[in-house]
C-alpha cells in the first residue's frame, strides 16, 4: 500500500541525479520530483509503500556520502501532502490563510503533514526550494481555528527540527491576495 513519502536532499546537483537513480532502481517507488533547487542543492522525492522508500532513501544516503544534506521518511502521509508536490492541490473554498515558512524543503513537508493531520485544513500551495534562495513554503486555507490549531502543528514540528523561518496566519485575507495564490 503506497503510503509513505521519502525526501532526500543532497548539496551536488550530480550526486543527486545519479543517487535518485539508484534510489528508483532499488525498491519499487514512485517518483514524485527530482530536480535542483537553490542555492545548488538537489532534490529527490519518492512515494511508496514504507519498506520501499526507506530501502531507497537508505541507497541514496549511502550513494551521496559527503553531499548528504537532509532526509525524510514519512510513514502514512497525507495524500493531500502527495497532492500538493504533484501540484494538484484539492480546495475550492478559502477561508483564512496560514503560511509556514522553512530553511529547508525536508520542513516543509514534515510540516505540512502534521499541519493538514491537525485540523481540517487545506494545502493551497506548497513551494520546495526552487528559485527562493532554498526556503520553501506551505500556505494552507480553512476556518480560523483550524488555521491556528494547523499552523501550531506545523510550527513545533519546524522548531522540534530546527528548520522553522517563519509563519502568519490571515483571518480575512483579500480576494486579490487568494487569487493570486491559487
Amino acid at each position: 500500500m503506497k503510503n509513505a513519502i521519502g525526501v532526500i536532499e543532497l548539496n551536488s546537483i550530480a550526486k543527486g541525479i545519479e543517487a535518485a537513480d539508484l534510489m528508483l532502481k532499488a525498491s519499487s517507488v514512485e517518483l514524485l520530483e527530482s530536480k535542483s533547487i537553490c542555492p545548488g542543492k538537489y532534490m529527490t522525492i519518492i512515494f511508496g509503500d514504507v519498506s520501499a522508500v526507506e530501502s531507497s532513501l537508505e541507497i541514496g544516503i549511502q550513494t551521496s556520502k559527503a553531499f548528504y544534506v537532509d532526509h525524510v521518511l514519512i510513514p502514512n502521509v497525507h495524500e493531500d501532502v502527495v497532492k500538493a508536490i504533484r501540484g494538484i492541490p484539492d480546495n475550492d473554498e478559502f477561508g483564512s490563510i496560514g503560511v509556514l515558512e522553512f530553511f529547508s524543503s525536508t520542513g516543509a513537508i514534515y510540516a505540512a503533514d502534521a499541519a493538514v493531520k491537525a485540523a481540517g485544513v487545506s494545502i493551497v500551495d506548497m513551494r520546495l526550494g526552487y528559485a527562493i534562495g532554498g526556503k520553501s513554503f506551505v500556505t494552507l486555507t480553512g476556518d480560523l481555528s483550524a488555521i491556528e490549531a494547523a499552523v501550531s502543528a506545523g510550527q513545533a514540528v519546524g522548531e522540534e527540527k530546527g528548520l522553522l523561518f517563519d509563519i502568519t496566519t490571515i483571518p480575512s485575507p483579500n480576494e486579490q491576495l487568494i487569487r493570486k495564490l491559487v
